[in-house]
């Protein structure tokens, strides 16, 4: 019996669905023209909490047009047609792209994002300039839908899995997908997995990454400032204002890192000084810690890596040089979390919480 279809514009299919889950026969670029994959877990600038899509970056030839294809067989059902960037540190940065999702069954879409331009059926019924259209574009496995130039967003959404990591689903309704996107490589053919494995920057399982750390009654996750409509935000034109991770590199897991949404005014990324104590461990028995913030590096072999090619097994370290700032953690029941920021302070410094202390949720 085929399954009820209904697409749903934040790349979740509503639908009641007993599909099994497809294998997609098609990269959703083209492999051989980029450097190499940035894995799930990205923590940067606005994306404070680890991000839910992989990057697929061109870099040594940014002018080059790369194909995008569709993995698998399906609808496109949403073109969004970006021109600006939302950010603390580039806001002024003028973009002009386009978002696709891809229908592929009842329970699993593509997300595409910064897809620079648009093969001819999707060009034709794309919106204008900060538009979002509702379509209906039958595509094939493996056909070109556009192409990019420096870098392209993709991830999967599974309404069958609902990642374990992100506690409070509630929580995420900005974003809806984001508690159903699983890693994509796990989506492909053998064949396919094993060439975008061996793009990405990642070494450690999984090789996709990961974005979903929350661990119920310790520090590691997301927090959100409690008041402020969880990832949704306050304010929209800084959502990200009171998001707060505390999770682990998205090359090198064995680093710390600790993301605000505002630290002295703007979003930042630290390691912590000494790397310890790990957040997974720190619960509401453990009192008040304070992490030194300090910034980090990455390691090839015994060069710092370039950030433009592919290096297998490079190594998140603690930047060594000064102490940035001090924050002031204290889980709390009740999936809360107490929080104190001190830019420009080390440890020695702060004697404990004062009443310019905030209070996180999940």
């Amino acid at each position: 019996m085929e399954a009820e279809r209904t697409a749903a514009s934040d790349g979740t299919a509503q639908a009641s669905c007993s599909e099994d889950r497809l294998t997609f026969e098609f990269p959703p670029v083209d492999l051989e023209a980029i450097e190499f994959v940035v894995p799930l877990g990205l923590m940067s600038n606005s994306h404070v909490t680890p991000v839910d899509h992989q990057y697929f970056q061109n870099i040594l030839e940014p002018e080059r047009e790369i194909d995008v294809y569709s993995p698998a067989a399906g609808t496109v059902t949403t073109i969004e047609h970006f021109n600006r960037a939302i950010a603390d540190h580039n806001a002024d940065h003028v973009v002009e792209d386009y978002r696709l999702i891809i229908e592929h069954s009842c329970r699993i879409s593509s997300i595409f994002i910064h897809v620079g331009t648009l093969a001819p059926a999707l060009a034709t019924l794309a919106p204008e300039a900060g538009g979002n259209a509702r379509v209906d574009i039958a595509v094939a496995a493996g056909e070109l839908i556009g192409t990019f130039r420096k870098n392209v967003d993709y991830n999967v959404v599974d309404t069958a899995v609902t990642l374990q990591g992100l506690l409070v689903p509630e929580h995420y309704v900005r974003e809806p997908w984001k508690i159903h996107a699983p890693d994509s490589f796990a989506y492909f053919t053998d064949t396919t997995r094993e060439q975008l494995e061996a793009k990405s920057l990642r070494t450690l399982e999984p090789i996709g990454g990961r974005f979903d750390y929350d661990i119920d009654g310790r520090l590691v996750g997301n927090w959100f400032l409690l008041g402020t409509n969880g990832y949704t935000g306050a304010d929209q034109q800084r959502y990200w204002a009171g998001h707060l991770a505390v999770a682990y590199d998205y090359i090198d897991s064995s680093l710390i890192v600790v993301s605000l949404g505002t630290f002295d005014g703007v979003s930042r990324q630290f390691a912590v000084r000494g790397n310890a104590p790990d957040p997974g461990d720190v619960s509401t028995v453990t009192g008040p810690i304070a992490y030194e913030l300090v910034g980090h590096e990455y390691w090839a072999g015994d060069s710092r890596w370039d950030r433009r090619t592919l290096f297998k097994g490079i190594e998140a370290r603690d930047g060594g040089g000064p102490v940035q700032g001090v924050v002031l953690f204290e889980v709390l029941a009740d999936q809360q979390l107490r929080v104190e920021i001190f830019p420009g302070a080390t440890a020695a410094q702060v004697d404990g919480f004062t009443e310019a202390a905030l209070i996180y949720e999940r």
